[in-house]
């Protein structure tokens, strides 16, 4: 006799269905659960949220939202990082920053990724100088940056050529003992070759072979 599936259950199906972009099929898993009298969980409505989000479906991922609210299942900063990115990823960067001050005001602090998400979108979005600045308050407010942020950031800097600051930056991991990975290296060497910065872009190869990360 099979064992029933719970909401822990629906919420890994609906989750990995979204991860490959099947968002039809987690709508239809949600509905199921809900016609079985399962209540979806925190989990499950992130999943689908963040799929929903991925996928341009965002007013539908709003009303979600509303019904997380009704269950007294209040939104977190994982469901809000998923409209966050959405918004940057579709240029609406200062709607995203907007979101973000309005969950601060209601008391929902962002954490290192939704500020990862933030200084990738102004990046991209030609705001460099914005992205420095919340770049900047993050480290003296003493956050944990991580190596992906750094990356990020270097990659923003690699686009302008400034290749100062992101020396400076490589510099200021290595005193915080964080590590760069290939990433971090990437954009670095082809910029420096695009400079005819041979040498530079040599010597950070060397550097990377000698990390083991080629």
């Amino acid at each position: 006799m099979g064992v029933a599936p719970d909401a822990h259950s629906y919420s890994i199906m609906i989750n990995g269905f979204c991860k490959i972009k099947m968002v039809n099929e987690a709508l239809s898993l949600f509905n199921e659960m809900r016609c079985r009298g399962i209540a979806p969980n925190t989990v499950t409505y992130n999943s689908l949220i963040d799929g929903l989000c991925k996928s341009g479906r965002i007013p539908y991922a709003w009303e979600l939202v509303d019904e997380m609210h009704n269950n007294g299942q209040p939104a977190n900063i994982f469901t809000y990082n998923s409209f966050i990115d959405a918004l940057c990823k579709n240029h609406h960067i200062d709607k995203a920053i907007a979101l973000v001050k309005k969950i601060q005001d209601q008391g929902i602090q962002p954490d290192m990724y939704t500020y990862s998400i933030l200084i990738d979108g102004l990046c991209k979005g030609g705001r460099l100088k914005n992205a420095q600045d919340i770049f900047q308050e993050l480290l003296i407010k003493g956050y944990s940056l991580d190596t992906q942020t750094y990356n990020i950031m270097i990659n923003g800097l690699c686009k302008e050529g400034l290749f100062d600051e992101v020396d400076a930056l490589l510099s200021k991991m290595d005193a915080n003992g964080i590590i760069p990975d290939a990433i971090t290296y990437e954009p670095i060497i082809r910029a420096l070759f695009h400079k005819d910065e041979n040498e530079k872009a040599e010597k950070l190869l060397r550097e990377m072979i000698a990390r083991g990360l080629l």
